[in-house]
């Protein structure tokens, strides 16, 4: 989805822009630091919200963007999100619990 806004927004390039990049790094980081690992559900849906303001506004102007253009670049990867966002959201001590 990155790269998509990336590209539509900043114009073509080889790899993202600094901006997009440093958004895709943070991202990265909070996942592999996320409390429920497998069973984390989408952000909307997750009861712990752990990006900064600033990078949640970044990501929702990205998903805003992004989301309606992935049914045509990515369409299994859409579905698959769709799908993920119907699941329910794990309780919030069900993390610690699970680890």
């Amino acid at each position: 989805m990155v790269a998509i806004y990336c590209h539509d927004s900043h114009g073509p390039r080889r790899g993202l822009c600094p901006e997009c990049q440093a958004l895709l790094d943070y991202a990265g980081l909070r996942l592999e630091r996320c409390v429920f690992q497998a069973e984390k559900p989408t952000c909307a849906k997750c009861p712990v919200h752990c990006y900064q303001a600033a990078y949640r506004d970044q990501v929702k102007t990205v998903m805003r963007h992004a989301g309606p253009r992935m049914l045509w670049r990515h369409p299994i990867l859409a579905v698959r999100h769709l799908l993920d966002g119907q699941r329910p959201a794990p309780a919030r001590g069900s993390a610690r619990a699970s680890s």
